[in-house]
């Protein structure tokens, strides 16, 4: 199982830094009909939230790749970060956005189911769980 989940976070932190890449590179018109409408106040800052999010997407990558001993508090930033970027898809899906060869309502639908196994991913294959848990019962008091 160890493994296992050595693998999942050798995967995600290779996917997350190759997506960071992408957006600063040769996707990042894709990754512009991912910025859901309410948050397009202008051609400017949506580009700037592309290109912040790729960064931060970099940061997480190789945090997954290299910061071992914090695994767990990277596997749940990553996790938040997945939730986070959720509306972005939903946005896609909603307003029929043809991105990433995403080009039916079936295939962005599709995707939508996609997201909470990343969110699962980032927490099992990292404890992120079990830290999210410490801090709850840390601050429930």
């Amino acid at each position: 199982m160890k493994y296992l989940k050595f693998c999942f976070r050798l995967l995600l932190g290779l996917f997350m830094t190759y997506a960071g890449y992408s957006h600063l590179t040769h996707a990042r018109q894709e990754f512009v009909a991912q910025v859901p409408v309410w948050l397009q106040f202008s051609t400017d800052f949506t580009d700037f939230i592309v290109l912040a999010s790729g960064v931060v997407e970099i940061c997480l990558g190789l945090s997954m790749l290299f910061l071992y001993k914090k695994k767990a508090l990277v596997g749940a930033l990553l996790a938040l970060f997945y939730v986070l970027i959720f509306p972005g898809n939903i946005n896609q899906y909603v307003n029929h956005i043809d991105a990433f060869g995403l080009d039916t309502d079936q295939a962005r639908l599709i995707r939508l189911f996609f997201q909470p196994v990343l969110v699962f991913l980032a927490l099992w294959s990292t404890g992120g769980w079990n830290y999210c848990k410490k801090l709850y019962y840390k601050y429930k008091k």
